[in-house]
């Protein structure tokens, strides 16, 4: 099936259903190349069983410290400082 991209757009989940299906359906606009919808078996979504625990990643992020905090500021303002507005073509 053809379609146009107003219609594509108010009617996705049709046309996703009609893909899962098997049928082709291509959306096609005025002066531009045909889309063509599909369905990808590597990009399934499979979301994870049971619930979510907050917390559950705990650890698995480093927080820097306040010392180290400073220090990044430092750097950043000392790169923006000190940098050359127009950097020569040598750098």
């Amino acid at each position: 099936m053809q379609v146009t991209l107003q219609y594509a757009a108010e009617h996705l989940a049709e046309l996703a259903s009609a893909a899962r299906r098997g049928e082709e359906v291509e959306i096609a606009q005025p002066d531009e190349p045909t889309l063509r919808l599909v369905v990808s078996k590597s990009a399934t979504f499979t979301p994870k069983p049971g619930r979510r625990t907050l917390g559950a990643g705990r650890g698995e992020m480093m927080v820097p410290s306040e010392a180290e905090w400073q220090s990044m500021d430092e750097e950043l303002e000392r790169l923006i400082n000190d940098s050359p507005l127009y950097p020569t073509e040598e750098e």
